[in-house]
């Protein structure tokens, strides 16, 4: 009896590990927004780590959560790092291109609560009303990120996450073109 529950345990062992293996090894989620503000607006807080803080959704994680800014003072070299609560973690974020006003690369590395680094793309495209601003991240899949997915999706995971910090980045953005043409 013993042998047939440890032959069953083995079985749907080998079943998750095959089910797991057949994730996808990368993923993207992106989110965008139209803002009422030329690209420059919109860029300018992107590409300064300083003014995370009126927009991101990741800051309002932990009110307790530890800063550090080196290298540039914004764009390519500009080095942000955090520790917070379990909600912020742990991680570091370098601006590593800077194509102003279209296009801005960081780095992002993640240390706790688990470790990865991906990579978040923030485009900004001129439209008749104003400036499409797209939020994007890419990563690969380990085979724990792979089994994860198999419960949570990325995109719902922290798709509702981008959409607050690029409403709120509109919001800025927009007020300030605002107070420009007053």
């Amino acid at each position: 009896m013993f042998r047939k529950i440890l032959l069953g345990l083995a079985a749907v062992a080998v079943v998750f590990v095959l089910v797991v293996s057949t994730r996808p090894s990368t993923f993207h989620v992106e989110r965008s927004v139209t803002v009422a503000a030329p690209a420059e607006r919109a860029f300018a807080q992107v590409n300064d780590f300083h003014e995370w803080t009126g927009w991101s959704p990741y800051e309002k994680l932990d009110p307790q959560l530890r800063r550090t800014y080196e290298g540039a003072p914004a764009g390519v070299g500009a080095i942000y790092a955090w520790a917070g609560n379990g909600k912020a973690g742990e991680g570091r974020m370098t601006i590593e291109a800077s194509d102003a006003p279209s296009r801005i690369a960081i780095n992002l590395e993640f240390i706790e609560p688990f470790a990865a680094t991906d990579t978040a793309t923030f485009t900004f495209v001129p439209t008749a009303e104003g400036t499409k601003v797209t939020w994007a991240i890419d990563g690969t899949n380990n085979f724990v990120s792979k089994a994860f997915s198999l419960f949570m999706d990325m995109d719902k995971l922290i798709g509702g996450d981008f959409e607050a910090g690029l409403a709120s980045l509109k919001a800025i953005a927009e007020r300030e073109t605002a107070q420009v043409a007053r």
